[in-house]
């Protein structure tokens, strides 16, 4: 255990951080996995719908640093091109 006021205070903040990015990366990970679903069930209108929150999920996972913004673009374009691919099929 810590013995400083000051290691005592980065260990608090480090356990509030950890419990934030677990939520953050947990919702992101529940997302995709939806959209992903909806994508294998080769719904159209359903997966579109999911693109639209899992897109809003991704860039508040950006915006909070969970993830990385080339990773989010990654995501993004990948995801886009399966859904897109469902639409002309």
């Amino acid at each position: 255990m810590a013995n400083h006021f000051s290691a005592l205070k980065r260990t608090r903040q480090t356990e509030k951080r950890t419990t934030a990015n677990r939520a953050n990366k947990s919702r992101l990970r529940t997302a995709l996995r939806g959209l992903r679903e909806s994508i294998a069930a080769g719904d159209r209108k359903a997966a579109e719908t999911n693109y639209r929150e899992t897109v809003s999920v991704i860039d508040k996972a950006i915006q909070k640093g969970s993830i990385h913004k080339n990773t989010a673009a990654r995501y993004k374009s990948r995801l886009n091109a399966r859904v897109r691919a469902i639409a002309t099929k």
